[in-house]
Formats: structure tokens, sequence, C-alpha cells
């Protein structure tokens, strides 16, 4: 088997943990989404990317990429059907230059630096 090949990922995420409302941690079953898995939901699910245009972003063949989103949307479909934790962490990646982070009660995106609060909302951020 030859060894995965880095995963671009161009965002840091904000939130790493969740988990359905008002059900306690210990009572959870806990699914693992890993960064590339999360980063290929972003490009194709959430900007609307083709499978080709987001390989290509995150440096692999479309193949692969498609594997990789077929993964993560069977990983969010169980945790979502059956009340399940989502744990982000984890994978085959690297950060590449440009790295931004985007807020998600407005979507906005901005450069690699950190910042307490989104530049447009004025949301605050972890």
């Amino acid at each position: 088997m030859r060894p995965k090949k880095n995963r671009c990922v161009k965002f840091n995420l904000s939130q790493v943990y969740f988990k359905p409302r008002s059900i306690p941690m210990f009572k959870l079953e806990e699914i693992n989404l890993t960064v590339d898995e999360i980063e290929a939901v972003r490009l194709c699910d959430y900007l609307g990317m083709s499978h080709e245009q987001a390989g290509k972003s995150m440096n692999i063949s479309r193949s692969t990429f498609g594997r990789i989103i077929q993964s993560a949307r069977k990983k969010i479909a169980e945790a979502l059907i059956y009340g399940k934790a989502i744990k982000i962490e984890g994978g085959v990646y690297k950060i590449k230059n440009g790295a931004v982070y985007f807020c998600q009660k407005c979507k906005h995106e901005w450069p690699e630096k950190k910042l307490n609060k989104c530049p447009k909302c004025k949301k605050e951020v972890l």
C-alpha cells in the first residue's frame, strides 16, 4: 500500500467538537471526522466546488477527493441520524500557505492571523 499524500488544508477550525444539545457527553458515542474530511466538506458542500476543483485545491486527485468526501458525508449523516458527537482531529494534511479562519455566523473568511472577533460581523471567535 502506498503511503498517503499530505492533503492541503486552507483554513483553521474555530470549533473541533459538535454534539447534540441537552445530551450529556458521557451518554454520547463519538465519531471522528479528520481535518482533511472537514476541508473536503467545506470546499464541496459549503463553497460549491466540483470534485476536480476541490481535489486541485487539496493537492490530490479527483478520485481521492471523492473517497474523502464520501467518507465525511457518511460520518456526518451517522452522527445526525443517531445523535452522536463529532470530534474533528487527525488526518493526513498540512496547512497550506494562505490558510484562513472563517466565522461560523456570517461565513466571512480572513487570513491566517487569529483574531478574537470576526472582522465583518464582530462575533466572538474561539
